[in-house]
């Protein structure tokens, strides 16, 4: 048993979607993943990298001017990723998020990760909630040019059925299998919060676009 949970883990962490069926594919990462070695990552893995940025109003990822750095000079696409907050208010995340990344015509759309956070207990209405998303939202495509992606965890979305609520690209979330948790289709999804890869000491979060 414990070589077969072994050998099972070993493939668990290198297992990435196929080609032929999810051509464009790559990471997210942020200072929890520690020093990056962006060209090796480039050469064998990726095509794409979403970089951490902000998190709330007052979080600034250490890591994202050398991450934004490495990922560009490596030949990746690159984009900028907020973590949003339901303890701050959209305004004051969108000044952080705005100050934190450089305008950049070659990059990625941005994106607004929503999940709940164990630090963060307050739970606004519906109403409120979209509201909110869509002014922050509104206030960074205005700095990049770019419509954002929203990343729904399947928590976030139970709760306030933002792929009803936010006309927005949406990204989702699920270890090995796809999900169909939203009420509409995704054209993102991480499938793996585990993958290892040449270049990089930490697991990463393993994405993929929809053909």
């Amino acid at each position: 048993m414990a070589i077969l949970a072994a050998a099972g883990w070993a493939y668990a962490i290198r297992w990435a979607p196929p080609r032929d069926t999810y051509p464009m594919q790559g990471l997210s990462v942020s200072e929890a993943d520690g020093p990056i070695d962006w060209r090796t990552v480039r050469a064998r893995h990726a095509d794409f990298a979403y970089v951490l940025a902000s998190s709330g109003a007052h979080h600034r990822d250490p890591a994202f001017a050398a991450n934004w750095a490495g990922a560009r000079a490596a030949g990746l696409r690159y984009g900028a990723a907020h973590r949003y907050s339901l303890c701050d208010r959209a305004v004051d995340q969108a000044t952080l998020f705005m100050a934190t990344v450089p305008r950049d015509n070659a990059a990625l759309p941005p994106v607004a990760r929503l999940d709940f956070d164990p630090r963060c207990a307050r739970r606004p209405g519906r109403d409120i909630v979209l509201s909110d998303l869509n002014t922050f939202l509104n206030l960074i495509e205005a700095h990049s040019g770019k419509p954002a992606l929203v990343r729904v965890s399947k928590a976030f979305d139970a709760q306030y059925d933002i792929g009803a609520g936010i006309n927005r690209t949406l990204w989702l979330e699920g270890n090995f299998i796809a999900p169909d948790y939203a009420s509409r289709p995704w054209v993102m999804w991480t499938a793996s919060d585990m993958r290892r890869l040449d270049g990089v000491d930490a697991p990463v979060e393993w994405d993929v676009v929809a053909q």
